[in-house]
């Protein structure tokens, strides 16, 4: 049996006791209730990262595991830490904690000992300082916390050599990396993979979620490429490490019933404009197919230099049924985040956090993001400026049947929109805004972040080298995009209907008037090919992207709009009354840049064909559109051809992003009635993916909705 496997066995044992990681926090924090906050914090960390016993699998070659967090019921103050943990408080996902992308450039570079010496040097400069001075001593500590987790896995693999079942030989490997980590920066791909797994594991302890590998194929190639020119490293080698890492993301899943959305990048173009694809990117691929969990949320960055074999090992990859990498338009994104004014070097090196949302590595605070569901604007319309389904409020924008033209209609329709916008920043910022900064610093975060040890300043606090920002994901372009559409040909040119009519047609969820919304439902729809409604496509993206623009976070970062919903669309539509594109009250909103499931046709070329039409460099956070394909056609090398140069043209047309599922709607359904024979069914939800089994049936359903193009 494969060591994946053996892994995988491994992994069906469960931990006992309880998910604790705060217990280990409170034994720092009660070292000295006195401290000053960020001290403080520095203590909890150095707690957490030296108190839990280190656990290593038997089929471990790269050692790194959450099991340490689960603490017994009995363990002495484990009720009390409940208490005071909570008291001292944490940023959250609005706040700036977590779906952040380290340097990991630096840290395979220089390694712990290098973050330390970076420390001493900044604590020189900052002598006169003793604020700074305080800070980079927080840092210190996390950090030598953290080498002190890296030796205790060193300890623990010499003490596993008396147990039963573990290999000698994978013990020694690791023993022998870890005590090399602690004092000195890697020197072979192991080891560099061994550092960056550690830290990773290090940011799980502290509870941060999503936390990206970066641009793996990138920092990690140096080490590989002198390990095989040396003899000391074989493909099949490297590859079996990487599964061996990439498997343990599904521990998550295992252990706690959640998934882990870990954005690994790979490919992308270089500043001089050559390919960044190399023998690496195609090992990751290789890995992440063999491991076969939906836990590594793979991203692979495509240009028009891309080589065909990679885009196909890609698409066979998708076509297992994993539905990733997600494909990313480079040259599309690259644009994007050029328009912000960032050092063409930091644009170039750009990767994803979450699900799609571009990231420039090591450079900015963490991210943040909301959902913006514009089709609610549309109830404001017809119901002076009230919500006819929720409480929420617009403005009155006055009677419907003094709008006399298409142009007057939009004209007002951006004036909800630009209130919404002004609402949605309020929110946010109320968010992102109500911690005392001070308070909340994070010294160990701020270690892998350019240049907060430098200028001895928190990653929250100006200690980055570019500010904050955030991204409003834009939900239901096809809805609106379709109900303005219905309502041009319907109301302004057959006439078949008046605005008033509408209006009450939608407030009756079009009980008494099915014969109005199938005028509407046989109106054009997005994702056909049709100017007639992609404009309105176009006109959403550009609109909104100009509202967003005039806004800025708290530290004068840009709010980027986002093409992506998640699952949002789903339990957005069950707050939303009836629109004018025919959609019933309660029913899923379009999904991200996705056309209306079953609105889109006349096939994949004219599907693709619409959703490029919108200006997606005004898009700086990133895109999701799903599509579906038969499985037969990943099977065929000539269908794989098609659909490879399908793909191409779409991003040469300017799409920015394409994932696809790959799984039969016979398969998903018979999954739905017997999940108990689908138990590692993996499909992709959204930018993300998950067991197919474990999701609510909504969203399996969401899921099965969706066109499948042959």
């Amino acid at each position: 049996m494969k060591t994946t496997e053996l892994l995988k066995a491994e992994m069906a044992q469960k931990p006992e006791g309880a998910y604790a990681p705060y217990y280990f926090k409170y034994l720092g924090y009660r070292q000295d209730y006195t401290a000053p906050k960020t001290e403080a914090r520095a203590n909890a960390v150095y707690a957490l990262f030296t108190k839990p016993r280190a656990y290593i699998y038997k089929n471990d070659w790269i050692a790194g595991s959450i099991r340490p967090l689960w603490v017994q019921a009995g363990a002495e103050g484990l009720v009390y830490a409940g208490r005071v943990v909570p008291g001292y408080g944490e940023r959250d996902f609005a706040q700036n904690v977590d779906h952040f992308s380290p340097d990991y450039r630096r840290l395979v570079r220089e390694g712990v000992p290098g973050l330390l010496r970076s420390i001493q040097k900044s604590m020189r400069k900052h002598a006169a300082r003793p604020e700074k001075v305080a800070y980079l001593r927080a840092m210190r500590r996390t950090v030598l916390g953290w080498k002190g987790m890296i030796r205790r896995y060193a300890k623990q693999a010499a003490a596993c050599g008396h147990a039963a079942g573990y290999d000698e030989e994978k013990l020694g490997f690791i023993q022998k990396n870890c005590e090399f980590l602690t004092e000195h920066s890697p020197q072979t791909f192991a080891q560099a993979l061994q550092l960056v797994w550690l830290c990773h594991q290090s940011f799980l302890y502290e509870g941060r979620a999503a936390m990206a590998l970066g641009r793996m194929d990138q920092y990690l190639y140096p080490f590989y490429r002198k390990d095989k020119d040396e003899g000391i490293l074989t493909d099949a080698f490297a590859r079996e490490l990487l599964e061996n890492t990439f498997l343990k993301i599904y521990e998550h899943r295992a252990y706690r019933d959640v998934d882990e959305t870990i954005n690994i990048c790979i490919g992308g173009t270089s500043p001089n404009g050559g390919c960044d694809v190399n023998e690496l990117s195609y090992l990751i691929l290789q890995a992440v197919r063999e491991c076969n969990v939906p836990g590594p949320n793979l991203s692979a960055r495509i240009a028009a230099n891309t080589p065909d074999r990679f885009l196909d090992e890609c698409l066979q990859v998708i076509g297992t049924g994993l539905g990733y990498p997600a494909l990313m338009n480079d040259e599309v994104n690259l644009r994007a985040l050029r328009g912000y004014g960032y050092a063409a070097e930091d644009v170039y090196d750009y990767s994803m956090v979450g699900c799609i949302e571009n990231f420039l590595s090591g450079r900015q605070p963490p991210w943040s993001d909301g959902r913006f569901d514009a089709p609610r604007f549309l109830e404001y319309m017809f119901n002076r400026g009230r919500g006819i389904r929720n409480k929420s409020v617009g403005i009155d924008t006055g009677d419907l049947s003094k709008i006399s033209s298409m142009d007057e209609f939009i004209q007002k329709f951006e004036r909800q929109l630009q209130f919404g916008v002004d609402e949605y920043v309020m929110f946010f910022n109320n968010q992102n805004t109500r911690l005392n900064a001070e308070e909340y610093e994070q010294p160990y975060l701020s270690c892998f972040c350019e240049d907060c040890i430098g200028r001895a300043q928190d990653i929250c606090r100006g200690g980055s080298k570019y500010p904050s920002v955030h991204g409003a994901a834009l939900m239901g372009i096809g809805t609106v995009s379709d109900s303005l559409a219905a309502i041009e040909q319907v109301v302004f040119t057959d006439r078949a209907a008046t605005l008033s009519d509408l209006a009450r047609a939608l407030k009756k969820n079009f009980a008494g008037y099915e014969w109005l919304r199938q005028k509407l439902l046989a109106a054009p729809k997005y994702g056909n090919d049709d100017w007639f409604v992609d404009k309105y496509a176009v006109w959403f993206v550009d609109t909104l992207a100009r509202l967003f623009s005039r806004y800025r976070t708290k530290d004068g970062g840009p709010i980027y709009i986002a093409m992506a919903a998640n699952i949002s669309n789903i339990y957005a539509g069950q707050t939303i009354a009836a629109t004018p594109d025919g959609r019933r009250s309660g029913e899923a909103l379009s999904d991200a840049a996705s056309p209306t499931y079953g609105c889109d046709v006349l096939g994949a070329t004219a599907t693709l064909n619409s959703v490029a039409r919108p200006d997606y460099t005004k898009v700086a956070c990133g895109t999701v559109l799903n599509q579906k394909f038969s499985p037969g056609v990943f099977a065929e090398e000539e269908k794989r051809k098609k659909l490879l140069a399908l793909i191409k043209v779409y991003f040469r047309k300017g799409g920015q992003e394409i994932q696809i599922n790959a799984t039969s709607r016979e398969v998903l359904k018979d999954a739905m009635d017997h999940p108990e024979k689908y138990p590692t069914l993996v499909v992709r939800v959204s930018g993300f993916s998950a067991l197919y089994v474990t999701l609510a049936r909504e969203i399996q359903e969401d899921i099965l909705r969706r066109t499948q193009q042959e």
